[in-house]
């Protein structure tokens, strides 16, 4: 069992010795307060926040966000290299985007960067992939001061080019999140991966939102290539979202209830323009625990436009207030680093029956959604608890199928 974090486990001595951080879920066993003599490696669980920070100080760990440690002796070397070690890492965490009130260096007053904060525009980032007319729609900002926040945002940062092997060095801070399916982690190169919108669409009964809730979860499990595990924003459309859920899924990874609930924001959408707003919210929170959220799921993404939108003579304009919202979800994902997940429904086509298509359904969205969404998921009915997904449409995977269950633990791989 998977130990969270209590105040009164708050500091390990550690005389002065040298810290080697390891991510893992084996092999584990839970310690109060340890005086250590010898050189050590403390192996150290936590389900969200960046690995803790430690002070030279006192000798004193900061266990902020740790779920469970463990205590393994081995030589591992000095205290300075591993405090080098772990400023890299902060450094890293902190300049994947640049606050917006870098721009008060450049002429640019506090006022006018809070009307900016107001709309969910936080990083400097979010300004470039803002257009004028956006920002001249914001109350308080003529267009003298958005042409000099744009100029301020360009002595920032470099809007041309780079090379192939530049941007690879980039996409190596992408992750993946688990589906708690490793036939089904394979079909997806390992996960569903941040810095893209992946979409899963099906009928009703085919497990898109048991699919939300175990990601609820396995989000929040440190993983594979260093990936730390964090908080996970779930907007809920079609109220769906069941938190005992999330408990008998935690049952499964040997976690703590109250811990995974706790990292969980959780927020029930009304309305299409409800459902937008939010996305504010959510680039404000993003930007404010920096590095902590790694996870965004709407349940469904169109669920709330089928209603609020009606007929062909809507239909225009749907479908603009859709772009629109996948456009700034694709940019939150970027800005942040974070994946994003969404459902979405199915609609019978009157015209299938003309081309003799074995399946005469589709998903909503039309080609808005679908050039939208960077990774496309069709998910269908097997035999009893079985599912099958098929990649629909990605940049860079195969087309190919895979066979998962819904189980009472989520989602696992089929029993032979």
């Amino acid at each position: 069992m998977a130990y969270v974090y209590q105040p009164l486990l708050s500091q390990i001595g550690l005389g002065g010795l040298k810290l080697n951080v390891q991510l893992s879920l084996e092999n584990y066993v839970h310690s109060n307060h340890q005086n250590i003599s010898s050189p050590v490696s403390v192996r150290i669980h936590y389900l969200a926040g960046r690995p803790p920070k430690w002070r030279k100080g006192g000798g004193a760990l900061c266990r902020d966000n740790i779920s469970s440690f463990s205590i393994n002796v081995s030589m591992k070397g000095l205290e300075e290299q591993a405090l080098e070690d772990e400023s890299g890492y902060q450094e890293d965490e902190e300049s994947f985007f640049q606050d917006i009130e870098l721009l008060q260096k450049h002429g640019i007053n506090m006022a006018d960067i809070k009307k900016l904060k107001s709309v969910g525009i936080c990083t400097v980032k979010g300004i470039q992939m803002t257009t004028r007319r956006t920002l001249c729609n914001v109350k308080g900002l003529s267009e003298a001061k958005v042409d000099k926040i744009k100029e301020a945002v360009g002595k920032l940062m470099t809007c041309g080019f780079q090379t192939a092997s530049e941007y690879i060095i980039r996409r190596k801070q992408v992750f993946h999140v688990t589906t708690g399916s490793l036939e089904f982690d394979k079909l997806l190169g390992g996960g569903v991966e941040s810095m893209a919108i992946t979409e899963a669409f099906g009928e009703f009964r085919t497990g898109k939102t048991q699919l939300a809730h175990t990601l609820c979860v396995t989000a929040q499990l440190p993983g594979e290539y260093g990936y730390s595990g964090g908080k996970v924003i779930f907007i809920d459309s079609e109220n769906t979202f069941r938190p005992e859920r999330l408990k008998d899924i935690a049952d499964r990874f040997n976690v703590d209830h109250e811990a995974v609930l706790d990292n969980v924001l959780y927020a029930r959408a009304y309305t299409s323009e409800h459902q937008m707003e939010l996305l504010d919210f959510v680039a404000a929170k993003f930007h404010e625990e920096g590095g902590v959220f790694k996870l965004l799921i709407i349940d469904s993404i169109m669920a709330l436009f089928r209603v609020d939108f009606s007929g062909r003579g809507e239909l225009a304009e749907r479908q603009q207030k859709l772009a629109q919202m996948l456009s700034r979800l694709q940019k939150i994902s970027e800005e942040y680093n974070v994946a994003v997940f969404v459902t979405n429904q199915m609609t019978a086509d009157p015209g299938a029956g003309m081309t003799f298509q074995a399946d005469p359904k589709k998903p909503i969205g039309g080609h808005i959604l679908a050039h939208a969404s960077t990774t496309r998921i069709s998910l269908r009915k097997g035999r009893a608890e079985l599912r099958i997904a098929k990649i629909f449409d990605s940049p860079d995977m195969p087309e190919s199928e895979a066979t998962f269950a819904i189980t009472a633990g989520g989602i696992a791989d089929a029993k032979d």
